[in-house]
């Protein structure tokens, strides 16, 4: 079977992060609502007979072995009992540390498109079971609709969401995930919420003001990006984005961005274009 046309793994955005108490194994546990967005990485996949998986292409500081997208791959193969193998090459577009979800959209796009190409069959339940033993927000790809989250993430409830345009900005730094959610200085007892309170405009990122103090970076996109609409980080960072009602707002504000300075404009999306390429790939 060819699978040449590539396969989305669309970036994610955090509407708020909320952590309501941390489980005795370490684990926070957050409420938070994840949006996709139009934009994001690229996955080739090419069947192959032998067994082997690689990638194809180097992502720098990944090794193969510890690439989301290889372990993916290997779990699959492993639960499923699945003797073909690919080769995976990955277009990346989405900020490694910025809080857009790559990797765990990668690993997510990996498990549905095997899934597929190999003819395994496995039910959304079951990878995302196996997409959680990847990452936290794994199983949300897997599931492809906006969701409120709680548990360490993993517990997810479909919501149906404004798809506003959003500028994105991407500050020149990565911010690791483990170095915030370690930080003393962290809120971990915020009082929970509920989905009506969110939709009513409750709801911030606890994780903010930490990222904004320690990389500066950050904090000069929120407060620049803040003159223009509601700015807000995105997970634990580093990218920040703001909602427009209109496209030509978004590009508007986007144009203005200082010199030297990254980002994009994308839509927001309450079913993840990965559904889209899967419906397709069955007809």
């Amino acid at each position: 079977m060819s699978a040449s046309r590539p396969w989305p793994a669309p970036a994610k955005l955090n509407l708020f992060l909320h952590i309501t108490g941390r489980r005795a194994d370490g684990y926070h546990l957050l409420q938070t609502v994840f949006q996709f967005l139009d934009h994001g990485d690229a996955l080739h996949f090419t069947p192959r007979p032998d067994g082997r998986v690689r990638r194809l292409n180097t992502l720098p500081g990944v090794a193969e072995e510890n690439d989301l997208v290889v372990r993916a791959a290997r779990l699959l193969q492993e639960v499923s009992g699945c003797s073909q193998g690919a080769d995976i090459r990955v277009d990346k577009r989405l900020p490694m540390g910025g809080g857009l979800g790559g990797g765990s959209s990668d690993a997510a796009t990996t498990l549905v498109a095997l899934n597929h190409i190999w003819s395994l069959g496995l039910p959304p339940e079951r990878l995302a079971a196996l997409g959680l033993q990847l990452g936290a927000d794994v199983p949300v790809f897997v599931h492809g609709h906006a969701a409120w989250a709680e548990g360490v993430g993993e517990k997810l409830a479909e919501v149906e969401l404004p798809e506003p345009w959003f500028v994105v900005l991407v500050p020149p730094v990565q911010v690791p995930t483990a170095e915030i959610f370690n930080a003393p200085e962290l809120t971990r007892d915020c009082p929970p919420i509920t989905i009506r309170d969110f939709l009513g405009g409750h709801g911030g990122n606890v994780c903010q003001p930490l990222v904004a103090q320690r990389y500066p970076e950050v904090g000069a996109a929120l407060e620049w990006l803040g003159q223009h609409g509601k700015a807000m980080m995105t997970g634990t960072g580093a990218c920040v984005f703001a909602p427009f009602e209109q496209e030509s707002r978004a590009r508007e504000v986007f144009a203005a961005l200082p010199a030297g300075w990254q980002g994009f404009v994308a839509r927001g999306c309450n079913r993840s274009p990965l559904l889209s390429r899967l419906a397709d790939a069955e007809l």
